[in-house]
């Protein structure tokens, strides 16, 4: 009897794991599709766009854990990478503020998986990703970007639509990490909405 109980425990296991597996390749496809169609945005540069391509990761990271909410931001990534326009930055910069959302919203709805948690996950990972764009940006992506595009035309293309920005602190202060906290809290909203329904059947429990 525990012997039939155990096998079927394992077989329970394997089914899940291919369950998730499967689900992850489905909402990584979803969100390569969405972050395709990304679109620009008024007031703010042609080289930032939005998207709603963290929507799906952030499904991932709520209903199945927060290493595959990342799963879903990486792989995402590097399909639209046989289709960038920016030398992979900007492939790049999505994928570290996709985890800076996804995966804090995953660990808190972990320790609280109520309806709560999966709320204050999603605004803390919001934010999260707002607030360290700045120094992703700051110190790693545009850095990178320069090899494109000289930093005063970078800066020039912020001083376009505000020509009080001096620097690029003030650029990522003043644009990108206000910007960012409405596109995840976009992505949170949604998410929120429906998450109830998609988890039960991610899971494979309905």
């Amino acid at each position: 009897m525990k012997k039939t109980k155990k096998i079927e425990t394992q077989s329970q296991k394997r089914i899940n794991h291919t369950r998730r597996i499967v689900m992850t390749a489905i909402l990584s496809a979803l969100s390569s599709v969405l972050m395709f169609f990304s679109f620009n945005v008024p007031l703010m540069p042609s080289f930032i766009k939005m998207d709603l391509s963290e929507l799906p990761a952030l499904i991932a990271a709520l209903s199945m854990g927060p290493l595959y909410g990342a799963l879903v931001c990486l792989i995402k990534n590097l399909v639209n990478l046989f289709s960038t326009t920016t030398g992979g930055v900007g492939e790049l910069s999505n994928f570290i503020l996709g985890v800076f959302f996804v995966v804090p919203a995953g660990i808190i709805y972990k320790i609280r998986p109520k309806f709560s948690g999966a709320v204050i996950g999603s605004i803390v990972g919001a934010a999260m990703m707002a607030l360290l764009s700045i120094f992703s940006n700051y110190y790693v992506v545009y850095p990178i970007y320069t090899a494109f595009m000289p930093m005063e035309a970078i800066i020039g293309m912020y001083q376009a639509i505000n020509p009080s920005v001096r620097t690029l602190w003030d650029c990522l202060i003043i644009f990108n990490m206000p910007f960012t906290f409405i596109k995840g809290m976009v992505s949170a909203v949604i998410t929120i909405a429906v998450y109830k329904k998609l988890t039960p059947l991610i899971n494979g429990r309905e």
